[in-house]
């Protein structure tokens, strides 16, 4: 199939996950707000995770080699995709350690955050991941305008929701802090959620602390790549956007689990 052929039928793929993903996402919200099955809700992050692992991650492109010749670009970007999935691995135990820490913390209760405010945030997240797999899928057909245009908009939306993180849940800039909180139905003077604020504080600030990093990390990454494809070091053999845009995606895949973790499992405290 040529890559005329592929363009919109990977496009049109990348959609479909995206549709599947939202869905389960409202899914997982309405779950939480009706009768908040801890069951459900943990099958669903996992399905949600399992999509994007397979289309957006490249799980299936992990064998893809010419083990006849170690000097062809395939071979190359198959190790080169080993290495990255070893350290993707590598640093997940550290998110599995946190997820750990906050079960043994918290147990079946959870901090007392906003559930429309972390549906919200949660959104633009899966909405940036939508972007830069039309970013990837663009550039990988020849559209260098296309890669571009899309990896600015994942950009846009990745750094959205750091702030959002940040300055809105983090409570850090009070005067911005507050009145979004109250659009999203938060009670006035509710006391603010502080590191100090027992365990609920210190698993909230850990977990959405490392996860700010791995974004803010992640922002640069596209930040580099997006200024490498303006100037057209790039073409279809694009394994460094490959890498960013996996690196972006296991950001997303770990947000599908912190999510429910602290805005919708158990009661909140």
């Amino acid at each position: 199939m040529s890559n005329k052929q592929q363009h919109p039928n990977l496009l049109t793929q990348g959609v479909f996950i995206f549709v599947y993903l939202a869905v389960l996402t409202a899914l997982e919200f309405f779950v939480a707000v009706t009768f908040n099955s801890v069951v459900i809700l943990v099958a669903v992050a996992l399905v949600k995770a399992a999509l994007v692992l397979w289309y957006y991650m490249h799980v299936n492109k992990l064998s893809e080699s010419d083990e006849s010749n170690h000097e062809a670009y395939a071979y190359k970007s198959g190790t080169n995709r080993l290495g990255l999935w070893l350290f993707l691995v590598s640093d997940s135990f550290v998110f599995g350690g946190l997820m750990v820490m906050r079960l043994s913390l918290l147990g079946m209760t959870r901090p007392d955050l906003s559930q429309t405010l972390g549906f919200f945030v949660t959104a633009v997240l899966l909405i940036s991941s939508f972007f830069m797999n039309r970013g990837e899928v663009e550039l990988h057909n020849g559209n260098r305008q296309g890669f571009l245009r899309n990896t600015m908009v994942t950009f846009v939306l990745g750094l959205f929701f750091l702030l959002g993180v940040i300055l809105v849940e983090w409570h850090t800039v009070p005067a911005i802090a507050e009145p979004i909180l109250h659009l999203f139905g938060e009670p006035e003077g509710k006391p603010l959620l502080k590191a100090s604020s027992g365990p609920a504080g210190a698993a909230f600030f850990m977990m959405t602390g490392m996860h700010a990093f791995h974004v803010l990390t992640g922002l640069i990454l596209l930040l580099i790549i997006w200024v490498n494809g303006k100037k057209g070091l790039y073409d279809e053999k694009q394994y460094p956007v490959e890498a960013a845009a996996v690196y972006w995606h296991f950001i997303d895949v770990v947000w599908i689990f912190f999510y429910p973790a602290l805005y919708l499992i158990g009661t909140a405290v």
